[in-house]
């Protein structure tokens, strides 16, 4: 007989075929484990009943009340009809109001009968109201589940519709309990549950939907978060020592002639002590026999493609080729552009594929990377294109990560038939501590921490509107000076539903203050076609126009060195990665640059606090650590979580970064003694939940 929870919800009591249906299409709810692990998002102390008398204002988001039914009576016609209840208690009278399901309400309610009864109270004509509250007979609620904390579940409008909105799915919790209890496989071993002083799992859920109390749903959150985290972390874990453990990286004994030259007569400027680092980290990890997986974090302008380059040309020395992959056209091209000037005259051969990259060219360089004539090849996704083929491609660079999908860098591993190459993926945004452990927990990863010598550090202000006439001047100055500026906007077209400054009216307002000819504005936005927005970045580049007014385009791609402003506005629009990401356009050469945030009067707590740390601070860390806290998980990680193979219930990256911390040492501290889950057959079910055969490994995860 299979496990219990393994049994199709549709034969639970209260669901039924139909209903099975919708909890699968609305919810992806189709076993009665499913179901369980449908936790609520957020509970609603229900331990006090409130008198009518009590009441005397809806300052009360949501009483509670025993009350009989004296009478019923229909109010109204068509769409305003509604159906009222009179109710009593010792102390006054108050009605309930539904204006839908009325005949299905009718039904349920008997006169003279006791119930109690929960909603919002709302005050009419000087009567106490709750509309479309719960109702349930007192007889009912003592045979219950008696829980003075009840949870509210997420549901949907269409679920709602057909009778399961958040009260339903807690009956049918209800209905399911009994036949679960007893019957429940604990996930964990004895040995782990006393020593991180868990409860087990059985009171784990039981408390989850049913709490007791307060402190037994705390001990349940963290048992089910600690489950959960832990299942991640042994999954990939075990994926990092599946790979480090294979035989099949190549080798760059090597450093020869196009590194040394390159080092000696061609280095921009000193590499800093962190470059230094992570170069000797790569050039250690390419000399194991292992394929290497690593993670470049670093700020904008703290000299990633110089230390990418530096391992390319280590790879070429030992004879193979290398490819770099930039998210857009603009970003590849300033790549090649850049790798070219560098190292001219050295004898290395780099190409460039884009999507723009003309017939008679892409056959041109498929030559030439046949034939191994071609080092390096620079590109966008073209890269990935099936007619792409190298004669010995070694080391793969990818930048930007988040803008690709799993698939998309999984598909470069292809590229050598004889072994997949050494990876460096490489990443602007700042990834706290907690969000690395589980998106790149199978790599190793590498920080710049310094930024080149020379550069100073970005100034930061924030402005509201009313000081605009106070920024326009300080534009005016530093374009006198012969700095440029950029000018960036979060939306295109203005927006009904939002209040937030858009490219078309800034742009206007930009060009009356900064009339031309004596001012050259340009326009860049994501939805602009190619050819123009390439123009407009381009009289940009080369000092042409003094301001550029864009979308957050300019995030990744522009690199002007004589830009020394940027202005963002309805900077409280932004996340704070963002913010920081946008900063980094400007400072990149020896000249104090400005980074100025421009909001409204109005502002929540949550942007004050934002803008607050943006002005504070230009430790990316610092600030990813607050945005994982503010906003969650998926502003940072982009597109990287949708490829992943587990679904986060009821742990939180961003809050539960001390749980988490408990659970990666639990998976080392397990696997180092049972590597492969041989000897615990429950870890291995824990760790194989967080698997799927639909992925690539975790370490092309990248």
């Amino acid at each position: 007989m299979g496990y219990i929870l393994d049994n199709d919800i549709q034969f639970l009591s209260g669901v039924g075929e139909r209903r099975a249906r919708l909890l699968r299409s609305e919810l992806g709810i189709r076993t009665l484990g499913d179901l369980l692990y449908h936790f609520p998002f957020r509970y609603i102390d229900r331990s006090r009943i409130w008198r009518i008398g009590e009441l005397r204002d809806d300052s009360l988001t949501y009483v509670q009340l025993q009350v009989r039914i004296t009478g019923f009576r229909h109010v109204g016609a068509g769409a305003k009809k509604r159906f009222v209840a009179t109710v009593v208690d010792a102390t006054g009278t108050a009605e309930l109001v539904w204006f839908k399901g009325i005949g299905w309400i009718e039904k349920r309610l008997e006169q003279g009968r006791e119930y109690v009864v929960f909603g919002r109270p709302a005050f009419f004509g000087g009567v106490l109201s709750l509309v479309h509250p719960e109702v349930e007979s007192v007889l009912d609620q003592k045979n219950r589940f008696h829980s003075s904390v009840q949870g509210v579940y997420s549901t949907t409008e269409k679920l709602s519709n057909a009778q399961l909105g958040t009260k339903a799915i807690h009956t049918l919790m209800c209905n399911l309990w009994p036949q679960v209890d007893g019957r429940l496989r604990e996930t964990l071993p004895d040995e782990v549950i006393r020593e991180y002083g868990l409860v087990p799992l059985r009171d784990a859920l039981y408390n989850i939907h049913f709490p007791t109390s307060q402190q037994a749903l705390r001990d349940a959150e963290l048992r089910l978060k600690f489950d959960e985290l832990l299942g991640i972390q042994l999954n990939i874990l075990q994926q990092r020592h599946a790979r480090t453990s294979r035989e099949d990286g190549f080798l760059f004994p090597t450093v020869g002639r196009l590194f040394n030259t390159f080092y000696n007569e061609r280095l921009p400027f000193p590499l800093t002590g962190a470059q230094k680092r992570v170069i000797r980290e790569i050039r250690q990890d390419t000399v194991t026999g292992h394929q290497m997986n690593r993670l470049l974090q670093g700020d904008v302008g703290s000299g990633k493609t110089l230390v990418a380059l530096m391992s390319m040309l280590l790879a070429c020395d030992n004879g193979f080729q290398a490819c770099l992959m930039a998210p857009t056209e603009i970003l590849a091209s300033q790549h090649y552009a850049s790798i070219v000037r560098m190292t001219e005259g050295i004898g290395l051969r780099v190409g460039l594929l884009t999507g723009s990259t003309k017939k008679k060219e892409r056959a041109e360089l498929s030559e030439g990377l046949l034939s191994g004539e071609i080092d390096i090849l620079i590109g966008t996704h073209a890269l990935i294109e099936n007619g792409v083929r190298f004669c010995n491609l070694g080391f793969v660079v990818i930048d930007e990560q988040h803008r690709f999908g799993v698939e998309q860098r999984a598909r470069l591993w292809s590229k050598n038939l004889q072994a997949a190459p050494h990876v460096l993926v490489m990443t602007a945004t700042p990834i706290p501590r907690t969000l690395a452990m589980t998106l790149y927990g199978d790599l190793d990863v590498s920080v710049i921490d310094e930024l080149p010598p020379g550069r100073k550090p970005v100034k930061t202000v924030h402005y509201r509107d009313s000081h605009r006439l106070r920024v326009f001047g300080f534009i005016r100055d530093e374009i006198k000076r012969g700095r440029q500026v950029y000018v960036v906007y979060p939306l295109i077209k203005e927006s009904e539903k939002m209040d937030y400054k858009d490219l078309e009216d800034g742009y206007a307002g930009i060009v009356q203050a900064f009339p031309p000819p004596e001012y050259v504005t340009v326009v860049v936005h994501g939805k602009m076609k190619a050819a123009d927005k390439e123009y407009g970045m381009d009289l940009f580049k080369r000092g042409v126009a003094h301001i550029m007014v864009a979308t957050s385009v300019i995030e990744v791609g522009v690199d002007v060195p004589n830009a020394s402003i940027i202005v963002i506005e309805s900077a409280e629009r932004f996340g704070l990665s963002q913010l920081h990401q946008l900063r980094g356009r400007v400072g990149r050469g020896a000249e104090q640059s400005y980074c100025i945030l421009m909001s409204g009067d109005k502002l929540s707590a949550e942007s004050r606090k934002r803008l607050g740390a943006m002005v504070q601070t230009t430790d990316g860390f610092r600030l990813a650590e607050m945005d994982l806290q503010l906003r969650g998980p998926g502003d940072l990680s982009g597109t990287l979580q949708s490829g992943l193979a587990f679904d986060l219930k009821i742990a939180s990256l961003g809050r539960d970064g001390q749980i988490l911390s408990l659970a990666r040492s639990a998976a080392e501290r397990i696997l180092e003694q049972d590597p492969h889950l041989e000897r615990n057959t429950m870890l291995k079910e824990l760790s194989d939940k967080y698997n799927s055969a639909e992925n690539a490994d975790f370490s092309m995860i990248s």
